[in-house]
Parts: C-alpha cells; structure tokens; sequence
C-alpha cells in the first residue's frame, strides 16, 4: 500500500535519495534530425514533454522565447534546441498529435510559450497537475510531486542556467531529460495506482501544515 500525501513538506525533500535520467540522450540541432526523431517518437505509446527557456535577468525586458524541447520516453530522450531550428513543419505535427499519449506538467502554459515561435492547433496532452487532483494531492510543482510519489529527489539546481548556449553541458542534458522522462514515470505509477487502488492519501491537517 503506497501512502500519498495531499501535500508534501518540500523542506523533505534534500534528504531524500537524488535521481535523474540515465538513459540515451539525443541532442537535435537540424530539421532533418528533427524530422526523423518525429518520426520515431510518434510510433511511441507514452511520452513526456517539458521546455526551457534562457532566464532573463534584466528588469523589464521580456520573457525570452523558449530554446529547448525535451520529449521523453521510458529510457531515451531528445532534446529539440529551438533556438538553433525554430519550430519547424515536424515538430508541429508531434505536437498536433492526438493519438499517441502525451504527458505534460503545467503544459498549458509551456503550449502558450511554444506558439510564441510559431502557430500550431495542440493535440491531446495530459496535464498531471489536473491528474493528480482525481488522487486527492494539491501539490502542483514536480519536485514535490515526483518525491511524493517516488520518495526521490529531483535536483533543480540548472534550472536558471543558460538554455541558449552554444553546447549544453552534461548536466543541463540530464537535468532537462528528467524533467520530460519523470513525467512518463510519474504518469505510469499513478495509472497503476488509480487501477488497482493500492495507495492511501494521508492529509496534513492545516495546525501540522
């Protein structure tokens, strides 16, 4: 029986275990890369999806446009730089799926930011903030919701770091394959959890929050 709670103490979570992507990793730099990633992960059953953007930390200047999409499965995960391809014909039509399932968290918002490079009709996403709520936990944030479900601690320590550089480093690629693949792993967990009922919510009262 998986105990859940309906909002997790964040200050718990830098004691427990860290974990991040291990698995291959695909930077694609070019349309005709991109065309057959596309390809590929259109012939997946679940994948997870997430974006980057270079913070801008100049007062008044605008929200910069996103550089990076990360599409996740299972055990491999491709990085989109945007920035160096724009959001060509292919990619559209990843994102205009409506067969394969596609996982997103705050996707809403990361959609919006998308078609700031170019218009696009959305497919069928799920959104986990609005999934975990059939669970009974309010916590919105993935950090929290991955040591929730996991007991892992997911490290957002590049998160502010620049997303628009000429190569990313190790760490940016891993860190930003685990946000798209904790997605999938995340929404695999809570199906097999809503399938079998195997979990009980323990509410933190509002004097113990």
């Amino acid at each position: 029986m998986k105990i859940l709670k309906d909002k997790f103490d964040k200050s718990l979570i830098h004691d427990l275990p860290k974990v991040s992507f291990d698995g291959s990793i695909y930077v694609i730099i070019s349309e005709n890369e991109a065309e057959r990633a596309v390809n590929y992960l259109l012939k997946q059953d679940i994948l997870g999806f997430d974006t980057e953007t270079r913070p801008s930390f100049q007062k008044g200047k605008g929200m910069n446009k996103v550089a990076l999409l990360q599409v996740a499965t299972d055990h491999e995960c491709f990085l989109f730089r945007l920035n160096h391809i724009g959001l060509p014909d292919c990619v559209k039509r990843l994102l205009s799926d409506t067969q394969v399932t596609k996982i997103g968290l705050s996707w809403h918002d990361d959609l919006n930011q998308l078609r700031r490079r170019s218009d696009f009709s959305a497919g069928t996403f799920v959104e986990l903030q609005t999934f975990v709520k059939e669970f009974g936990i309010e916590d919105m944030a993935l950090q929290k919701l991955y040591a929730n479900i996991f007991g892992q601690h997911i490290s957002k320590s590049q998160r502010l770091t620049n997303w628009e550089a000429d190569n990313l480093t190790e760490a940016q690629q891993r860190y930003a394959a685990t946000d798209a693949w904790a997605c999938v792993k995340m929404y695999i967990e809570l199906m097999r959890l809503k399938c079998t009922g195997d979990y009980v919510i323990d509410r933190v009262d509002a004097e113990e929050e």
